[in-house]
């Protein structure tokens, strides 16, 4: 199997797309830091000038109307039906600061989670694309027949290239985090506020190291799909339509499905834990319905046994398949 995994490394690394894809991700690296870079340089003097002129009239109108608006606002509140939100939290007209308007500072814990969230996407799906085409150029070429003539143990076969696809991309996953992960910090540390500590260090490089695996996890599941599919466009199009349709159509229709979907328990593993609202109605005194956005929270031990599953279930229906299946079908 270590032979065999070998050999299916080297044919993964020599492949054209497979260049192609690694190029396209320290591209897309590229560009994310030149968007850090813009958002985090600070504001030019007509940017400053500008924000002074904004902050001075929203101050004016805030000391001429702020004994208006208050009274309007009680009276709203008093003539709301219950349920209703608290007054000081309605009615909270605080005094307008210079430092709201205009710019932001960047901050650098503050930022990362995410840019790393975003990362992972586009680590999956080019994982999941040049998985998908590793396996199955070989049915459209039919060189995976030349080569079970080589070792026909058909299963080994399988092994080797689902642990080629996976382990691949991890060292190109793991390299991809590492030039945004420190490029953003020397960005945000000339340009806004890189303060961070031990735990922060911690947490992020902890959701670096999920991203890594569900970059691995993507490649060998688009190994699995292309098997499946036999061909490179069909496992792509199937993937856009379960976005499309499941992920968009599907999942806004239906918001109490949203802990089975796919991009929810990949965030929920990758992040340790996300957010969702529901929309939950109650009956109102008065005969109707109050309706409100309602957070939830799916925890990091569901995406993570969601995703196991998963893995288990397609690897092992496309082990049986190509078991199976007869190669020339």
């Amino acid at each position: 199997m270590i032979r065999l995994t070998k050999v299916e490394l080297r044919r993964l690394i020599s492949r054209r797309l497979t260049i192609v894809g690694a190029a396209g991700l320290l591209l897309i690296s590229a560009l994310l830091l030149v968007a850090t870079w813009a958002d985090a340089r600070p504001m030019t003097a007509a940017e400053q000038q500008q924000a002074q002129r904004q902050f001075e009239v929203a101050h004016q109108d805030w000391v001429d109307h702020a004994a208006e608006n208050l009274r309007q606002c009680e009276a709203d509140w008093n003539s709301q039906p219950d349920p209703k939100p608290k007054l000081e939290d309605m009615c909270n007209y605080s005094e307008p600061k210079l430092e709201d308007f205009g710019k932001p500072r960047t901050v650098f814990a503050t930022i990362m989670p995410e840019l790393l969230q975003g990362s992972s996407y586009f680590l999956a799906f080019a994982a999941f694309l040049i998985g998908a085409s590793f396996f199955g150029a070989e049915f459209s070429t039919g060189a995976i027949g030349n080569w079970l003539t080589f070792e026909p143990r058909r299963l080994r076969v399988y092994g080797s290239k689902l642990l080629a696809a996976a382990s691949g991309f991890v060292p190109i996953a793991a390299v991809i985090l590492a030039i945004v992960l420190l490029g953003v910090y020397l960005i945000v540390h000339a340009l806004g506020d890189a303060h961070t500590t031990g735990k922060v260090w911690g947490n992020l490089t902890a959701t670096g190291g999920r991203a890594v695996v569900t970059t691995a996890l993507a490649a060998a599941l688009g190994s699995v799909v292309g098997l499946l599919l036999r061909h490179t466009a069909a496992a792509i199009g199937v993937v856009m339509g379960y976005l499309v349709l499941v992920e968009g159509v599907f999942g806004s229709f239906l918001q109490k499905a949203q802990p089975w979907l796919v991009r929810l328990n990949f965030d929920a593993f990758v992040k340790h834990d996300t957010q969702y609202y529901l929309n939950e109605c109650s009956a109102s005194s008065d005969g109707g319905y109050n309706c409100n956005y309602v957070e939830k929270t799916l925890t990091f031990e569901h995406g993570a046994w969601y995703l196991a599953v998963l893995a288990v279930l397609m690897i092992g229906i496309g082990g049986w398949v190509f078991h199976r299946r007869d190669i020339n079908s």
